[in-house]
C-alpha cells in the first residue's frame, strides 16, 4: 500500500525532469513571453508623460496586464508537442494518477513562464519608479497569479486540445476566469507603491493558489480524457 503513492510522485519527478530538458533545448519558448512583458511594460513610460506620479499610478495595472498577457503565450503549448507525439495517451495508460502526472507538467509551465517574469518584474517596475518594498511584492503577487493561470490555463489547455483555433477558445475560458487574479494582483501592486500594506490582497492570492491546486489538476485530467477520446 505504500508503494504506490512512491512510484507516484517518482514518475511526476520524472516528467517534471523531461520537460525541463526538453525545453532547455527550445530557449525560444522560454524566452518569448518574458521579452514580450518587457517590451510591452516598458512602452507606457516611453508613450506617457514620464512624470513620476501618473507612472506610479498607471504601473499596477499595466504590470500585471502585461504579466498575465505573456503568461498566456505559453498556455497553447502545454500539451501540443505531448499530443503530437503520443506522449499524453501514454500517460492515461500507465495506471499512475494523472491528476498528479498533469500538475507536474503544470509546474514545468510555471518554471519556463511564471518564474522568469518574476525575476523580470522589478526591471519594469524600476521603470514606473517603484522602491524597494513595492519591488518585493509585486515579485510576490506575481509569483502567485502566474500559478493560478498556469494551473487553471492547464484545464483550459486541455479542453481545447482538438480544437483548430483552441487559442482563441482558450483565451476565451481562461481571461475571464483570471479576472480576480488581476484584481487582487493590481491592488496589491499599488497599494505596495502608496507605501500601504499589501497582506490582504496576498492572502487572497495566495488562499487562489492553494484552492487552484487542489481542483485543477483533477479537472486537467477529465478535460484531457474527454479531448482524446
Amino acid at each position: 500500500m505504500t508503494a504506490q503513492p512512491t512510484t507516484a510522485l517518482r514518475a511526476a519527478g520524472l516528467i517534471l525532469r523531461r520537460d525541463l530538458a526538453l525545453a532547455f533545448r527550445r530557449w525560444e519558448q522560454v524566452t518569448h513571453p518574458v521579452v514580450f512583458f518587457l517590451i510591452v511594460a516598458t512602452l507606457f513610460p516611453l508613450a506617457l508623460d514620464p512624470k513620476p506620479s501618473l507612472l506610479r499610478d498607471i504601473a499596477a495595472g499595466v504590470v500585471w496586464v502585461s504579466a498575465l498577457l505573456s503568461s498566456m503565450l505559453a498556455l497553447e503549448t502545454l500539451y501540443r508537442a505531448d499530443v503530437e507525439d503520443g506522449t499524453l495517451e501514454q500517460l492515461t495508460l500507465t495506471g499512475q494518477p494523472l491528476a498528479l502526472l498533469l500538475l507536474a507538467k503544470t509546474t514545468t509551465h510555471w518554471l519556463l513562464s511564471g518564474v522568469p517574469l518574476v525575476l523580470a518584474s522589478p526591471i519594469v517596475a524600476i521603470a514606473f519608479g517603484a522602491t524597494g518594498t513595492s519591488q518585493g511584492v509585486l515579485m510576490a503577487s506575481v509569483a502567485l497569479g502566474t500559478g493560478v493561470l498556469s494551473l487553471i490555463g492547464s484545464v483550459g489547455a486541455a479542453l481545447t486540445l482538438g480544437s483548430r483555433r483552441g487559442s482563441v477558445l482558450l483565451s476565451l475560458l481562461v481571461l475571464p476566469l483570471i479576472m480576480p487574479v488581476l484584481i487582487f494582483g493590481a491592488r496589491a501592486t499599488d497599494l505596495a507603491m502608496q507605501g500601504e500594506a499589501a497582506d490582504g490582497p496576498l492572502w487572497l492570492l495566495g488562499a487562489m493558489l492553494i484552492f487552484a491546486i487542489t481542483l485543477t489538476p483533477f479537472a486537467s485530467a477529465a478535460a484531457l480524457r474527454i479531448s482524446l477520446e
